[in-house]
Formats: structure tokens, sequence, C-alpha cells
């Protein structure tokens, strides 16, 4: 008696997906900085983090 064999199939690759376009605003990053500006004269101490409003802190670039 003879053992019946399986037919032969190719496996496939997956194809690599392309590589998101990073949104010109942040960088890619999905955090933008701004200057914190205090007293009469305005002047700068810092800078205070926040959502990018663009891509809305994803880091890809808005598909309109």
């Amino acid at each position: 008696m003879t053992a019946a064999k399986k037919p032969t199939t190719r496996r496939r690759t997956a194809k690599p997906l392309p590589e998101p376009v990073k949104c010109p605003t942040c960088k890619g990053s999905g955090e933008v900085s701004r200057t914190v500006r205090v007293g009469r004269k305005q002047r700068p101490v810092g800078q205070q983090t926040g959502l990018c409003l663009a891509c809305l802190g994803s880091g890809e670039a808005p598909t309109d």
C-alpha cells in the first residue's frame, strides 16, 4: 500500500508595506512646540509641546 502524496504548493511572501509619509508640520513626531511668553514685556521663558493639529498626533501626512 502506498501513501498518497500531498500536492506541493509554493508559499507566498507578503510584500512589504510602503512607508507612510511623514507630516510636514511636526516632521512625524505628532507633537509641535510653541514658545511660552510671560510678563508685561512678553519675554520668552520656554516651550510647551502640544498635539499636532494637522495630523492629530499620528505623525502621518493628512490625505485630503
